[in-house]
């Protein structure tokens, strides 16, 4: 099956018609696009799109051979002219499906959200999953999952937008490890550019241009999702949102939060109740400072939040602000720890990303145990991120790749 891409931006296309922000004012050249639209071997087209034809023409192919038209979501502002030869658009009832001459099987999902989603059969068995703009099904397709089919080939999608939806998705079965998943539907909500590759891998998706064209079920070397991330930064820098994001498409994810409880302390309850409320309602939360256990056994992906607090209640544990008792051997005993933990970081089957705080920055603390705890945990944060394919600064909301 060949798949065209004659555009993959959100319906109002990128950058927006007078829109003066930042990713609209940096997204040109290769990186605009136009509203999503998908040409099928030819015959097939999913969307109806200003400018079309010239977007097929500019990708070498011609929408003389389509015999199919269909729309995957409402359609806001005038109407799209309809290019002359092209059948009248329109859009397949939820569970129906529709055979075309060319022997293509398309059947037509519900989703959570106003819109229609395909799943498009090729006559050699290549299968293609597209997914509305900030839409996810409704409910599983009858195959993948179940264990009659296998995963889809290619899976186009509001990656951005509907994270949770490739999670279902993942959770299901209906997206493999082989599956290529394509970001469609791309909005000024993400800047373009390495910011938006960066997120897409950590997602196992990626971004094409307009007018790539893709051959659905060739093999291709799907993203390198890395399976251990430790995400530093300062306080309030936004690196506790940019460790949940990275784990947003896929199920089951275990927050290991490191912190506890506070008795009588509303605002820190408070802190506790805005994390929970932004996490995947299919997230599970364990409130723990027992990492080893956790890191050693298979399971869903951890992401453990954060490694300062975990570090305060170790060196609770050893009486590490007692003089006496750190010179007596609370020095050793805390670094048999951080090794532990280290070794689990290194030999851990499972997906985890690690949040810290980052420390130092030229300030002296002005008390001995401040000074103690900024040693300890730079020292920590260095032997945990050596032991990370992928090491994350983020500053001002802003991540900087250090490693991967």
């Amino acid at each position: 099956m060949e798949l065209t891409l004659l555009g993959t931006g959100a319906p109002s296309g990128l950058p927006r018609p007078d829109c003066p922000c930042a990713a609209c004012a940096t997204a040109r050249g290769t990186l605009a696009r136009a509203a999503t639209a998908l040409l099928v071997d030819g015959v097939l087209l999913l969307d109806l799109t200003p400018g079309a034809a010239l977007a097929a023409a500019r990708a070498g192919h011609s929408l003389a051979g389509v015999r199919q038209v269909l729309l995957t979501h409402p359609h806001d502002g005038p109407a799209v002219e309809l290019p002359v030869g092209l059948p009248t658009a329109g859009r397949v009832a939820d569970g129906r499906v529709l055979t075309l001459l060319s022997g293509h099987r398309v059947r037509a999902l519900a989703m959570d959200a106003p819109g229609t989603g395909y799943e498009v059969t090729a006559p050699g068995g290549e299968r293609l999953l597209y997914l509305p703009p900030g839409g996810a099904p409704a409910g599983l397709p009858d195959g993948p999952g179940r264990g009659t089919t296998a995963p889809y080939d290619l899976v186009a999608a509001d990656v951005t937008g509907r994270p949770d939806a490739v999670a279902r998705l993942r959770a299901s079965g209906a997206v493999g490890a082989a599956t290529d998943i394509v970001a469609v539907h791309l909005d000024h909500d993400v800047p373009p550019g390495a910011e938006l590759d960066r997120r897409l891998a950590a997602a196992g998706a990626r971004a094409v241009p307009d007018g790539t064209t893709v051959s659905v079920g060739a093999y291709r070397a799907v993203p390198q999702v890395p399976r251990r991330t430790l995400v530093t930064g300062g306080a309030r820098s936004g690196k506790s949102w940019e460790a949940e994001r990275r784990l947003a498409t896929f199920p089951g994810v275990v927050y290991v939060a490191t912190g506890g409880g506070r008795d009588g302390d509303a605002e820190w309850d408070a802190r506790v109740r805005t994390h929970r409320e932004r996490r995947p309602a299919t997230w599970r939360t364990v409130e723990t400072r027992d990492l080893v256990p956790l890191l050693a056994r298979e399971g869903a992906p951890l992401l453990i939040d954060c490694l300062s607090l975990w570090l305060t209640d170790a060196m609770d544990r050893v009486d590490a602000w007692n003089e006496e008792a750190w010179e007596a051997g609370g020095r050793g005993a805390l670094r048999e720890r951080v090794a532990e933990l280290v070794a689990a970081v290194r030999a851990t089957p499972r997906t985890v990303v690690l949040v810290t705080n980052e420390v130092g920055s030229g300030i002296v603390p002005a008390h001995v145990s401040g000074r103690l705890f900024r040693d300890e945990l730079g020292r920590l944060n260095a032997a945990v991120a050596e032991e990370c394919e992928h090491v994350l600064l983020v500053v001002a909301g802003q991540p900087l790749p250090l490693r991967g």
